[in-house]
């Protein structure tokens, strides 16, 4: 399934939009899949907030999704939208390119990583220096999906050394312990509840003491996401969701 602005894209171009390749199919997700969260500041309602794999591109010469994450909120105090974009390739789940886009009280910030694993280094635009990464790297918009391709169980904590800047690792996930999570359609399914933290200013950073509620089944939706920020916690709770369908989950992220 291609993304309807790849798709429009390739059209005005005069040219024949790529097809996923098989490894494309073997993930728990894929092209078109929308998850909308409900954004919460503590008790108030702060916004909204979106995961969405978006399309398939090259990048690099590489075949990798689109990956794309949003948070928008205003209170009269603050407001946000930030946008983290991800082009991992669906060979073996390495970043290429990372873009943040934030808006955080009017103030925009954008940054964008030209990321070259089998070079080992990355780039940021607007730097001529380059930066060691290491083997198969993460960025933050990947890690949500990251954590839904690798095996996990309750009670134990994992370390990986793949995130993107060489310097921040490693990335810590630990599997907290198993709760039952009400669906947009009214069920409820077990969860996995995921503490990961990298050594970042993000959302993952120690002081965020982010969670993730996964569903334990096949799919591994992110049923819930919460974080803590200076002016207060952030819930973003599922409350839509468009998933087509995909193939056999691979299980062999590490």
């Amino acid at each position: 399934m291609i993304g309807p602005l790849l798709l429009l894209t390739s059209l005005l171009q005069g040219s024949t939009p790529p097809r996923p390749s098989p490894a494309a199919a073997a993930y728990p997700f894929a092209v078109g899949e929308t998850l909308t969260y409900s954004a919460k500041l503590g008790m108030l309602t702060l916004g909204s907030g979106t995961l969405q794999v978006s399309g398939i591109d090259s990048v690099h010469g590489v075949e990798a999704f689109r990956l794309r994450f949003r948070l928008q909120g205003k209170t009269v105090f603050y407001s946000l939208d930030d946008v983290l974009e991800s082009w991992v390739a669906t060979e073996d789940f390495a970043s290429h390119r990372f873009v943040q886009d934030f808006v955080e009280n009017d103030k925009p910030k954008h940054r964008t990583f030209e990321i070259f694993p089998d070079s080992g280094f990355y780039r940021e635009s607007g730097r001529d220096t380059t930066f060691s990464t290491p083997d198969a790297p993460l960025d933050d918009a990947a890690f949500f999906y990251f954590v839904r391709i690798t095996p996990l169980e309750v009670g134990k904590k994992y370390v990986f050394d793949r995130y993107f800047k060489k310097e921040k690792n490693p990335v810590t996930l630990e599997v907290v312990k198993r709760e039952k999570m009400e669906l947009p359609d009214g069920s409820k399914v077990p969860c996995l509840v995921l503490h990961p933290v990298i050594d970042t200013k993000g959302m993952f950073s120690k002081r965020s003491d982010t969670r993730i509620w996964l569903t334990d089944d096949a799919r591994r939706l992110p049923v819930q996401i919460r974080s803590k920020f200076p002016f207060g916690t952030i819930t973003l709770r599922l409350k839509d969701m468009v998933v087509p369908a995909a193939g056999t989950a691979s299980l062999s992220g590490s």
